[in-house]
């Protein structure tokens, strides 16, 4: 027998491990975790005062509840059915995780983009929790439970079709895919040619994202120095962070960090990087469940104050999914972020990196490093329409399945989920169950917020 044989053999026995109907399980269990609980221990980490604005954001919808509770959901797909096939996972490959990015040929790309909580793991839980995020949001739309379902079907379809086209190529060929925003555009109007109009636009927002525009929104020059707009409490210039005493030596710090974070770059990128000179650096609140951690914009210049690069320090804790699916390997987070990110993206941020920084608390933290903006664009869920929502769906199932390919053992995954519906009808099922498990969740953190047990600013 073949090695493609016997890997095909492989997945067709990890049925009897995991039956594929098996996958729509969803009840919590006796013992489940308290979902507040977990939000709480993990704001001990954080930045107290930023804390209260990571709970007003989840506090606004299930949906949002749900980008920031990755935590939770990893907790609870550990006792998940699993066909055995490990792969990098993302970790958190909710929908808002998906967008378009410049890759460094000044292609528009579609991929993931968001690497926090990457770890090998079970192929199974990103498909879960991309799933569930399609369910939630066509709740959070107002669609009908039909609209939402042809969602959630076509992200788990598009899944394991994917999957089954990478099993039949070499592995070259997978490690080259990717989806080309541009070229999609026929695509969007045969499928919804009302929206032709809205996805150029968005083409052209993105290609407007760049340092040059972050420069514009982000600075300003007083007294005939360049500076970080002030805007309390989402974006915070380090002056105004710690006394005067201890700003230049924090400063100082800061720069040894750089000196550190081009050290993990390429020859190549470290020259690049040498070109420009640091000027000034900002605390920055980003993302939902992310709010908390540490993250820095950093302004740098090139030839003169017309050639910026914004580049974004941002912290790695440990990913939510170690406790279940194992430690990483990598010493530091940041590390563990760069290279997950770099086995599952098709093409990357040239200043991707990462490095180590003692704090003025005198705690060691690990960070990664990569540009603020660089053509960067989400997909704005409110603006989608049912047959929008199964079209997205569909680019970021077949996004999703060669990220995993990239990684694991493509011909095996795809023999388990054969050439039948019985895997996407599951997932379909489980998503719509854990979908009402999250609006309970969402239901506790605002009772939580109600009671006094956890301060939230809202609208922030």
């Amino acid at each position: 027998m073949t090695e493609v044989n016997e890997r095909a053999a492989a997945g067709r026995a990890a049925r009897s491990v995991a039956r594929r109907s098996s996958h729509a399980e969803w009840t919590p269990p006796p013992n489940r975790h308290d979902p507040v609980a977990i939000i709480e221990a993990q704001d001990e980490r954080r930045v107290a005062d930023l804390v209260p604005i990571r709970h007003g954001r989840m506090a606004a919808s299930p949906f949002t509840f749900y980008r920031g509770a990755a935590a939770v959901m990893a907790a609870d797909l550990a006792s998940t059915p699993a066909s055995g096939f490990r792969v990098q996972t993302c970790g958190d490959a909710h929908l808002s995780n998906f967008g378009a990015f410049a890759a460094p040929d000044r292609r528009l790309v579609f991929d993931l983009n968001d690497f926090d909580e990457t770890l090998p793991g079970p192929w199974e839980w990103d498909v879960k929790r991309l799933a569930t995020s399609f369910a939630l949001a066509g709740r959070d739309r107002g669609f009908k439970r039909a609209e939402r379902s042809a969602a959630l079907l076509a992200s788990v379809r598009s899944y394991r079709e994917a999957m089954r086209e990478f099993a039949a190529i070499g592995d070259m060929e997978v490690w080259y895919a990717r989806l080309d925003v541009e070229e999609q555009l026929g695509k969007v109007e045969a499928i919804d040619p009302g929206s032709v109009k809205r996805f150029e636009r968005g083409i052209a927002k993105a290609r407007a994202k760049d340092s040059v525009r972050a420069m514009e929104k982000l600075t300003e020059v007083v007294d005939g120095e360049l500076r970080i707009v002030s805007q309390p409490p989402l974006v915070v210039p380090i002056e105004e962070l710690v006394p005067p005493a201890l700003a230049a030596d924090l400063e100082a710090s800061l720069r040894e960090v750089i000196a550190a974070y081009r050290a993990t770059l390429p020859g190549d990128r470290q020259h690049l990087l040498d070109g420009y000179e640091f000027r000034r650096i900002a605390r920055k609140v980003v993302g939902v469940g992310s709010v908390g951690t540490r993250a820095w914009v950093i302004l740098m210049t090139g030839r003169d104050d017309e050639d910026p690069l914004f580049l974004q320090a941002k912290e790695a804790e440990a990913s939510v999914l170690e406790p279940f699916a194992g430690p990483s390997h990598f010493r530091n987070h940041g590390r563990r972020v760069v290279e997950g990110q770099r086995m599952m993206q098709a093409a990357g941020d040239i200043f991707l990196g990462w490095c180590m920084v003692n704090g003025l608390d005198g705690s060691d933290r690990d960070f990664y490093v990569r540009q603020l903006w660089d053509w960067k664009r989400s997909v704005e869920v409110e603006n989608l329409s049912p047959v929008g929502l199964q079209a997205y769906a569909n680019v970021c199932g077949w996004t999703l399945a060669r990220a995993h390919a990239r990684s694991g053992d493509r011909i095996g995954i795809a023999s388990y989920l054969g050439g039948g519906d019985n895997f996407d009808r599951a997932v379909c099922h489980f998503a719509e169950s854990y979908a009402d498990q999250s609006e309970r969740d969402h239901a506790a953190l605002v009772a939580a917020i109600d009671s006094g047990r956890l301060e939230a600013v809202k609208d922030v």
